[in-house]
């Protein structure tokens, strides 16, 4: 029987009143009678299954427009709609998502070895595109699994074995573990009922000797926590079989001797409560030495935070306790999916939440580089467990370290002066060259020479932040004393224009308006064009400048572009004058600047050679740069006319508006606004946000939007 729409969008509702209930109604009809007719192994009406995987990904909260591909997912591959007809009824994003799932779907991932690489070049460029691709084939391939045993016993074993070396650790690399054992635990039926069988007959065998242990260990937290002042929750269960047996087969013990079978989470209010919860722990209970893991202040690469420890409970009983704060533990169980997930309407902003789309990107351009299908193969199946390598320093010292790091990072992941003073590296007692990338289980050296300065090239060869944050730094030490120079003459000039002196004094005191440590730092940044002598002088002589002062030209607006390249901002993030940006060059287009922090510069990581350091020039800019606000206002006589003036009083101009919703009480419209810099944006949201009838304002940051898309081409 095929369950009724509402049963999913109840689920929906719940975490997303938002949602666009007619779109997900309409795929849901649209899907059921594409798939009319059709009927899975078991006889169940094949509708079903895209139903269920749709109620799988609303559990991780997900946007509308993912929900409404696992409902349409199968219908491009299975039914006569097209990519066309999907796209005119529920849009591009939709489309693009369906189409991408069913190209997946096609991918033989446990066939030949030619042939599999290949395939998996595919899915890993599938995933750098967008992952909600994959979010939607491992739901896919969890409700497949769950119905596995309506087919036949060798398809039950391939698309066991596919799961297991393929779906599974995807799954956990890209965080979402609660997917992963689930999925490795119904292949591991698949693959080894007998040994599953076992596993559960003596596991059910121990909860009989031992009455609900896990009742009574949380019953005796919960005490412990109590009598300290802590709240928090503790979950405690058994571990899954399959990870059960793997432990044995890797420890070689016998069940019997298998000790931390449980696991407890305890889940805390916040950071602090975390280790004060740590230290209730071990006051009560012993902890077993070595098995103490702290990775909030060491986080795994996809996100992951908590706690680790484990201790001898009732009866010498070791017991694994997990401790973390809700918001880890929701990157803990969601992984990358955290970052489409809603809360109450809203998109959920996990500070803790990492998006793996840079280790993809990382991935596909390493694969795109190996032509030999075993080395190929053997990188896929090491990036899928792991992205860091461990080293040994020539002390037997262990250094972490991401995958692709080199000497360099290794050096400065010692100490910056050994890093600055590096002059060549020997790994496992072989002279190596500097771009070097280090494997798992090496040795690293690092000669190092007195007089030895960083070089701008090392700044390529670097990949930790560590290492690229040092050099940069160094390198600008050793120029500063030329910028030092070079600023004080200009310093002299421009206070000499005014009449007056560039004193130590006069410098210190502008310091201090500019907000710079000292007057050599005024000198070193008006050497090196940071800022103008201008605002030096204006800073301590306002009443000297003023009248003098013009507005920046447009074509003048940026520093850092070189000779007859021109720039657009960016209509992803339209950033304004006063905010930190970088620059993306095109074919044709010159440079597209971006704000440091716009999404879309996550698509061109793997092309450092197109990214500019710009800022914007010092100065009084005209007001012609628009940004888009987004309003929520009370719908009665005269709000939108007091907002219109609110915001003309603010010297800025609407330049376009547009009603995006009416509802009797509540407009929401969508406003272009011509701004000078980031001080008027500050400067006007403030006036709007203490105005009454003003619910709601935001500015508008559209990621999709690109100006490659009005006619740039990458170089």
């Amino acid at each position: 029987m095929i369950p009724p729409v509402d049963e999913l969008l109840s689920l929906v509702r719940a975490y997303n009143p938002k949602t666009n209930e007619r779109l997900i109604a309409e795929a849901y009809d649209f899907a059921k009678a594409a798939h009319e007719g059709q009927k899975r192994h078991s006889g169940e009406s094949y509708f079903t299954h895209p139903f269920a995987v749709a109620q799988i990904l609303a559990g991780q909260r997900l946007d509308d427009s993912t929900l409404i591909t696992a409902l349409l997912h199968d219908t491009i591959e299975d039914t006569g709609a097209s990519y066309e007809i999907v796209t005119d009824k529920f849009g591009r994003e939709v489309a693009d998502l369906v189409d991408g799932v069913t190209k997946l779907t096609n991918l033989q991932l446990s066939s030949t070895e030619t042939k599999q690489a290949e395939n998996f070049r595919k899915l890993f460029i599938a995933m750098s595109r967008d992952l909600r691709v994959i979010f939607v084939k491992l739901a896919d391939r969890l409700h497949n699994m769950r119905t596995i045993k309506a087919m036949r016993p060798e398809k039950q074993a391939q698309k066991a074995r596919e799961t297991m070396d393929i779906y599974a650790p995807l799954a956990g690399r890209m965080g979402m573990q609660w997917m992963r054992e689930e999925l490795e635990d119904l292949a591991f039926k698949v693959l080894n009922p007998e040994g599953r069988a076992s596993i559960m007959r003596r596991f059910i065998t121990l909860q009989n000797e031992t009455d609900d242990v896990i009742d009574r260990i949380t019953n005796d937290m919960n005490l412990e926590l109590d009598k300290a002042g802590i709240q928090a929750q503790i979950i405690g269960r058994a571990k899954k079989p399959y990870s059960i047996w793997r432990k044995m087969q890797e420890k070689e013990l016998a069940f019997s001797r298998l000790s931390d079978i449980y696991g407890f989470r305890i889940i805390a209010q916040n950071e602090a409560d975390c280790y004060r919860i740590l230290g209730v722990i071990h006051q009560r209970w012993r902890a077993i030495p070595g098995r103490f893991k702290d990775y909030i202040s060491q986080p795994k690469s996809n996100g992951y935070r908590s706690i680790h420890t484990t201790v001898s409970g009732r009866d010498g009983k070791r017991v694994e306790v997990q401790i973390r704060t809700y918001q880890m533990h929701d990157v803990a169980e969601s992984g990358v999916a955290a970052h489409w997930s809603y809360r109450d309407g809203v998109r959920t902003e996990n500070p803790f939440a990492v998006d793996p789309v840079k280790w993809v990107s990382g991935l596909t351009e390493q694969f795109d580089a190996e032509e030999d299908h075993d080395a190929f193969l053997e990188i896929v199946k090491l990036e899928m467990y792991a992205d860091q390598v461990f080293c040994f320093s020539p002390k037997g010292d262990v250094i972490k370290l991401p995958r692709g790091a080199t000497p360099l990072d290794f050096a400065y992941a010692i100490h910056t002066r050994i890093g600055d003073a590096c002059v060549g590296a020997k790994i496992d007692h072989m002279r190596v060259p500097l771009w070097t990338r280090i494997r798992n289980g090496q040795s690293v050296e690092i000669i190092t020479a007195e007089g030895q300065t960083p070089q701008p090239t090392w700044l390529d060869m670097a990949v930790t932040g560590k290492a690229k944050s040092a050099i940069r730094r160094a390198l600008r030490e050793m120029d500063r004393e030329r910028f030092i120079k070079l600023g004080r003459e200009i310093a002299r000039a421009a206070f000499e224009n005014v009449g007056k002196k560039a004193t130590d004094k006069v410098l210190n005191s502008a310091a201090k308006k500019l907000r710079l440590e000292d007057g050599d730092e005024v000198l070193a940044r008006l050497g090196s064009a940071e800022i103008e002598a201008r605002s030096v002088v204006q800073a301590v002589y306002p009443d000297l400048i003023e009248d003098r002062t013009e507005a920046v030209p447009p074509e003048r607006a940026v520093i850092g572009l070189s000779s007859g390249q021109h720039f657009q901002r960016g209509t992803c993030c339209q950033p304004l004058p006063g905010e930190r940006i970088v620059g993306i060059t095109y074919r044709g287009k010159g440079v597209v600047a971006h704000r440091i922090d716009c999404d879309r510069l996550s698509d061109f990581e793997d092309q450092p050679e197109r990214w500019l350091d710009l800022h914007w020039q010092s100065g009084n800019h005209p007001a012609i740069y628009p940004v888009t606000l987004e309003l929520t206002i009370g719908n009665d006589a005269g709000v939108l006319g007091r907002v219109c003036t609110l915001i003309g009083e603010a010297k800025a101009n609407i330049s376009n508006l547009v009603f995006l919703d009416r509802k009797p009480d509540f407009y929401k419209l969508r406003l272009d606004v011509d701004l000078s810099d980031a001080e008027h944006l500050h400067t006007l949201s403030s006036v709007l946000e203490a105005e009454n009838d003003i619910a709601l304002l935001e500015r508008v940051v559209d990621p999709d939007a690109s100006n490659v898309e009005n006619g740039a081409e990458a170089q």
